[in-house]
């Protein structure tokens, strides 16, 4: 009898090891789908990319839900900030909010960069994070404090741009991403993608202050809750 454990993976040809391991791969590092068949390739596993793409469509956001149930409470410190990216030709705008530990809460494609999707991204965090932050920092866009007075009223709001470098700076990954992979196909996609991605780098930050006895044990960590989080021991 299969273990229970490993019973999302029913009906795959390939192991739960091999499925996990590839979906790891893809969202944890700048890697193309191609990449990720060459580094299988490499120790043996034939796969293509189109069933890598569908592995991570399959388990990506269940792995990224359990990460977030997993990793300690955000701090009350919200930092908010909008990039704009380029998808099939047109302009959207890709909202994030990062805590003061550079953990980020969560993103938002939108195609519009107004009050209404800037309350809409409050009205996001607010549902997911279950509590209102102490204070919320932003750039100086008009447009999140009059999010804050319907959504958040009675938090305090800090709008500086020196003040928001930790938002800013998480927008970094995603761009050396989407460079990787030639550009999101829609909205949908890097919705779909970021939110798994950000979950896994949370899961696998380190402090940038942090020695290396430090970082090895939050390795350690991390890769035993991403065990507990795909159901499979990691032998990789």
């Amino acid at each position: 009898m299969k273990s229970p454990r490993h019973s999302r993976y029913a009906r795959h040809r390939f192991p739960p090891e091999v499925i996990s391991h590839a979906v790891w791969l893809y969202f944890r590092f700048p890697l193309s789908l191609r990449m990720v068949e060459e580094m299988l390739a490499a120790r043996g596993i034939e796969v293509s990319h189109e069933t890598v793409r569908q592995w991570a469509m399959k388990f990506g956001q269940s792995f990224a839900n359990q990460i977030r149930r997993r990793l300690p409470a955000p701090g009350d410190k919200w930092h908010l900030d909008e990039v704009v990216i380029s998808i099939a030709g047109r302009k959207h705008w890709l909202w994030r909010a990062v805590d003061q530990h550079g953990h980020v809460l969560d993103i938002l494609v939108q195609s519009r960069r107004n009050a209404k999707a800037a309350e809409r991204l409050l009205r996001r965090l607010l549902k997911k994070q279950g509590a209102a932050p102490r204070v919320m920092i932003t750039d100086k866009l008009a447009s999140y404090a009059a999010a804050k007075k319907v959504v958040m009223p009675g938090v305090e709001h800090r709008q500086h741009k020196g003040l928001n470098n930790r938002a800013e700076n998480s927008h970094q990954p995603t761009r050396r991403r989407e460079r990787i992979m030639k550009r999101f196909k829609s909205a949908g996609h890097a919705q779909r993608f970021l939110s798994v991605h950000d979950q896994v780098a949370n899961l696998f930050r380190r402090s940038a202050n942090s020695n290396a006895a430090e970082c090895r044990k939050a390795r350690s960590q991390a890769f035993t809750a991403w065990a507990e989080v795909i159901g499979v021991a990691v032998s990789f």
